[in-house]
Formats: C-alpha cells, sequence, structure tokens
C-alpha cells in the first residue's frame, strides 16, 4: 500500500501555511481596503471576520484534509460520492489563478532587476505600460510575445516546478522554511527604512486615524469578510491539500489559529510599511496623503517606483528589497497553488508525483504565456477578476453550505478536531461556519451579481473595466463558468486504483 507524503516538521506545515496565505495581496491589497474603510475602525470587523469566518474556514479545511487523508477531489469525494465536483471545481479555480499569478511574479523579478539603476524613470507609468508591457493592442488581441516578461516567467516556472519535483518533505517546506524567513526579514528591513522617512508619521496617522462612522456601514464589513477570505488561501484547495500531509497527531486548531494571526499580523506590518512610504511621497508632492493611496498592480509598479525616485538615499536597494519581497511572497503561494492540481492528479490517475508535475505544471507554465503577450494584461485583468469574484468567492460560498448543511459534517469534524487539537472546538466554531459565513458570503455575491448584471445592460460598454462584450464574455464571465464545468467533467471520469495500477505495470513487464 502506497503511504502518502508528509511533513517532517510540524514548523514546516505551518510555515507553509503561512507561505501560502501570505501573498500579493497582503502587500497591494490590504493597506488600500483597510485605508478606504475606516482606517483603525477597520480593524475592528477585520478581527471579527477573521474570527467568525478565516479561522473556523481554516480549521474546516485543515480537517477535512486530515480526517480524509486526500487532495481536495478525493476528500470531498471520500465525504460524499456526488460532491466530488466541488473539489474539482476548486483545483481548476486554482489552475486558472496559478497561469496568471506567476506572469506578475515575473513582473517583480524584472522590476527588482531595474530598481538597481532605476530603469523605470521619470514617468513609471508610461514605463509599466508602455515600455515594460509593450500593451500595444486592443483588449482580446495577444500580440507577440514580450520578451522582458516571457524570460523571468520561464525562470518563474523553472523554480517553482523544480521545487515540486522534489515532493513535500524536501521541496515544499525547505523552501518555505529558506523563503518566509527571508521574506519576513525583508520586510522588516523595509519597515524600519520606512518609517524614518520624512512624512512617515502622517502616513501611519492617516492609516491608523479610526473613523468608527464607518463601520456602522454594512459595505465596511463586507469589505472585512472579504480580506480575510482572499488572503487566507481558503476554497482555493490548498489547506485541504496541505492538510492531508499532516501526520496522525496534529492540533489541527492551534496550527489554525497560528496561520489566521501570522497571515493578519503580516497585513498589519505591511500596511505599516506602505503607508510610511505614501506619506513620505506626500510630503515629497506636497500633498494630502489621501491622494497618493493607491492598491494593486498600480501601487506596486507605478507608485513604488516613482516614490523609489525620490528616495534620499540606497533607492536601488530599497527598491530591490521591496520587489524580492514581492517574488518570495509569490513563490511561496504559487507553489501551493499548483500543488493543489498536482495533488489531485496524483490520487485521480495514480501517476507518480513526476508526471503529475510535468502535465499539471507544464500545461499551466504553456497557458501563462498567454500573459507574457503585448495583450496580456488585458487578459489578466479580466480573468483575475471574474475567477476571484465568482470563482473563489462563489466556490467558499457552496463549500460551507455543502458542508454545513447538505452533508451535516460540521459536528463529525469537530469531534475530529477536538480529539487531537490542544483547542478544542465549541459552539462559537459550528455557529460560525452554519450562519455567520453564509450569511456574508451570500450577501457578498448577491451584490456583485447585482452590481455586474446592472453594469453590463445599463449601457452599451458598461462592462468591467468598459472592456468589449464579446472580451469579458470569453475572457472573464466564460473562465470563471470554464472552472466550474471543468470540475464537474473530471469528477465523471472513473478512479483509478491502485491494484488497476499495478496490473498495468505487470502487464508491461510480461511484455
Amino acid at each position: 500500500m502506497e503511504t502518502r507524503s508528509q511533513w517532517g516538521t510540524r514548523a514546516g506545515f505551518i510555515l507553509a501555511a503561512v507561505g501560502s496565505a501570505v501573498g500579493l495581496g497582503n502587500i497591494w491589497r490590504f493597506p488600500a481596503v483597510a485605508y478606504e474603510n475606516g482606517g483603525g475602525a477597520f480593524f475592528i470587523p477585520y478581527l471579527f471576520a477573521l474570527l467568525t469566518a478565516g479561522i473556523p474556514i481554516l480549521i474546516m479545511e485543515f480537517t477535512m484534509g486530515h480526517k480524509y487523508k486526500g487532495s481536495a477531489p478525493l476528500t470531498f469525494k471520500r465525504m460524499n460520492k456526488k460532491s466530488e465536483f466541488v473539489g474539482w471545481w476548486a483545483v481548476a479555480v486554482s489552475f486558472v489563478i496559478s497561469t496568471y499569478y506567476a506572469v506578475i511574479i515575473a513582473w517583480a523579478m524584472s522590476y527588482s532587476v531595474f530598481s538597481f539603476n532605476l530603469n523605470w524613470g521619470s514617468d513609471t507609468e508610461g514605463f509599466l505600460f508602455n515600455e515594460y508591457l509593450n500593451l500595444s493592442v486592443d483588449p482580446g488581441q495577444t500580440g507577440s510575445f514580450v520578451p522582458g516578461v516571457l524570460i523571468p516567467l520561464i525562470l518563474v516556472w523553472v523554480v517553482v516546478l523544480g521545487i515540486l519535483f522534489k515532493g513535500v518533505k524536501k521541496g515544499i517546506e525547505i523552501a518555505n522554511r529558506i523563503f518566509i524567513p527571508a521574506l519576513v526579514i525583508i520586510f522588516l528591513i523595509i519597515v524600519i527604512r520606512a518609517i524614518t522617512l520624512p512624512g512617515a508619521i502622517d502616513g501611519l496617522q492617516a492609516f491608523f486615524a479610526p473613523d468608527f462612522s464607518k463601520i456602522l456601514q454594512p459595505d465596511v464589513w463586507v469589505a472585512a469578510y472579504g480580506q480575510i477570505f482572499f488572503s487566507l488561501s481558503i476554497a482555493f484547495a490548498i489547506m485541504i491539500t496541505y492538510s492531508s500531509y499532516l501526520p496522525k497527531k496534529s492540533d489541527i486548531t492551534g496550527n489554525a489559529f497560528i496561520t489566521g494571526f501570522g497571515n493578519s499580523s503580516f497585513e498589519l506590518l505591511a500596511g505599516i510599511g506602505v503607508f510610511s512610504v505614501l506619506g513620505f511621497m506626500a510630503s515629497q508632492s506636497g500633498v494630502a496623503v489621501d491622494e497618493v493611496v493607491a492598491g494593486g498592480v498600480g501601487l506596486a509598479f507605478v507608485v513604488f517606483p516613482a516614490i523609489i525616485n525620490e528616495f534620499p538615499g540606497l533607492n536601488g536597494l530599497f527598491g530591490f528589497l521591496f520587489f524580492a519581497s514581492l517574488v518570495l511572497a509569490g513563490l511561496t503561494s504559487l507553489m501551493s497553488i499548483t500543488e493543489t492540481y498536482v495533488a489531485g492528479l496524483v490520487d485521480k490517475f495514480k501517476i507518480s508525483r513526476t508526471k503529475a508535475v510535468l502535465f499539471g505544471g507544464g500545461t499551466a507554465a504553456v497557458i501563462s504565456l498567454l500573459f507574457a503577450t503585448q495583450g496580456g494584461l488585458f487578459f489578466l485583468d479580466a480573468a483575475d477578476y471574474f475567477i476571484n469574484q465568482f470563482g473563489v468567492a462563489m466556490l467558499g460560498l457552496v463549500e460551507v453550505v455543502l458542508i454545513a448543511w447538505i452533508l451535516r459534517e460540521v459536528k463529525s469534524l469537530q469531534l475530529h478536531a477536538n480529539e487531537i487539537s490542544d483547542i478544542r472546538l465549541g459552539s462559537w466554531w459550528s455557529f460560525s461556519l452554519k450562519f455567520i459565513t453564509p450569511i456574508v458570503l451570500g450577501y457578498m455575491m448577491f451584490g456583485l451579481f447585482k452590481q455586474n448584471i446592472l453594469k453590463e445592460f445599463a449601457t452599451d460598454n458598461g462592462n468591467y473595466e468598459g472592456y468589449p462584450d464579446m472580451f469579458i464574455t470569453f475572457g472573464g464571465w466564460a473562465v470563471a463558468a470554464g472552472a466550474l464545468v471543468a470540475g464537474i467533467i473530471m469528477a465523471t471520469i472513473k478512479w483509478k486504483s491502485s491494484s488497476q495500477v499495478n496490473e498495468e505495470s505487470e502487464t508491461r513487464e510480461a511484455k
């Protein structure tokens, strides 16, 4: 009987789980979301969301993976044969995300090199879109490959797939033992330097100043739950997969609390660093902090290079450290995302890990080349928006409702976790999963569908970002729907048993 891979140590698992949770969104999404939703007051709904959705779902997924000892598809199949498609749906969502996530890491790699000579010049926005990405085609057109993106993209996949070839203990665990401490050290250096800059206090005051009137608004609470949900790598099939490699005796609830608070601590650290630097930029420009606040790609690849230009010394080093932190955060997350479909293929088809990495990871790498073309940014933007909003969020809602209300597995999972964990689960956990999380996620999904459908019918060109109908249909809606369809198709394929693999191997040897 084939034994399942295992983590070497508890610390190895926790570092891998934290590495998956800590990604690009912690650095460029959280600070802006917190600022826009009440500043210091936002931490009240944020902490509430962490304790009533983030950690409860983490515990649920850790327990599922540990109890059923399988990838997401195998775990859902063992819970109930009819629910297998949910596991494959999660794997398909992860697959899509991995294809474009790798490209953003490639950008960060390029910019870490550009930092030394400040190659982006004074017009950082023009440099990104016109010179680096060479965005010279219309949405839906690919144009030619952009060498400056293509070469680091290939390097990203070589590193990630090389680590996955080594396996769980010798590959993923060792890589996270190196990458996560390095990321924390680098970011601490960035924060220490940032808070000593002129104007940093103004930035921090803007970030932490509480606007308590905003926490009475429903949208602020939805934003808090959304941030927790998207930053913890839940409903990606990741945490189920990672916890399936845990040994029999594992403190599941303790691991979930460490992972949840570890991720939130890094988000807070990122907020301090980002707003210290934004305060410096505001003071240099003679404007208020709210005029320089940005998030996402614009913050990382437009605003930060402009800030680095104004640094009073060691510009190149600071720039390199910032973009190196993006690379490290991105690599640890990409490893975990890719592992979901590698594990799914190994479990379903009983193929070797090497074949699964070559086929799954290789296919994702080839598809990711689309985003290294002149029109790649448009494809990336549409895919990212729709797969996150209508893939991850919808999947999370389905997963929680399925387990809490349809399969009624909450009590069984609670008993399993309590048997082996130091922190026992009580009514808080089951109430959160049965009521709070489904209501909030349901409200989020209703709002998203309403917003996007109204946009589509409000004007002739009312799509997301004003993209053409044909492009948004095939580059956005079809991507999100395709993940669900792929999940259903994969669930209809018959599982290959170990005995079948042995028989086929013996037949080949006889021939």
